[in-house]
């Protein structure tokens, strides 16, 4: 798991499970990036412990941006859009007659939701969970991941502003694992564009 080095506490925090995901663009354009590792434990342990240097470091916490690469049956593949709603695609206590996607016994809401950041992008809802989407899953969800609601909640928790934008690598379907792999560094570029208009260097 890889740290975010040199960080300006001043600028947003940069989240991105994989350096496969960004593709050396960031480093080379020397934006620091938190890479937390793939899922959603990895993703909580990693951004909780970041955000706790802001704490000891006594200064406000960051805008946190979530980059990241997405599967969807809903948008097709190279749509960027922003997640401004999550959901735990995996939580299944439906033996106990709990709704799929519900964690019982806790106020949170299942779907949790945060206000925009990138309003020209198409928006939508992501579900994760520690699976590689390659067919129909249970929860309808517009696009799928394995790490965003577990930062969202963490963000929520700690009262930090979040945002997700992700790239669609692929149908979440039979040919998920090459499509991802193909158009990882289409997704890097966009998200370096990105960053860049609204940012600046």
């Amino acid at each position: 798991m890889a740290s975010v080095h040199n960080q300006d506490y001043s600028d947003p925090l940069i989240v991105m499970a994989l350096p496969l995901e960004s593709q050396g663009v960031f480093e080379r354009a020397g934006i620091p990036v938190l890479y937390t590792g793939i899922g959603k434990v990895n993703a909580t342990y990693s951004l909780t412990r970041r955000l706790s240097e802001y704490v000891r470091a006594g200064v406000p916490m960051p805008q946190v941006i979530n980059f990241g690469t997405v599967g969807s049956r809903r948008h097709r593949t190279g749509t960027i859009l922003e997640c401004h709603a999550f959901v735990q695609r995996d939580m299944d206590v439906t033996g106990l007659g709990v709704p799929l996607g519900v964690t019982p016994f806790e106020e949170i809401p299942p779907r949790l939701e945060f206000p925009r950041l990138f309003p020209e992008l198409p928006g939508g809802e992501c579900g994760s969970g520690d699976s590689f989407v390659m067919s129909e899953i249970a929860m309808e969800c517009d696009v799928m991941d394995m790490e965003a609601y577990a930062l969202a909640k963490v963000c929520l928790l700690e009262r930090v502003a979040f945002t997700s934008v992700k790239y669609v690598t692929d149908g979440a379907d039979h040919a998920s694992g090459q499509d991802w792999k193909t158009n990882l560094k289409l997704a890097a570029d966009q998200f370096l564009v990105l960053y860049r208009r609204f940012f600046g260097d």
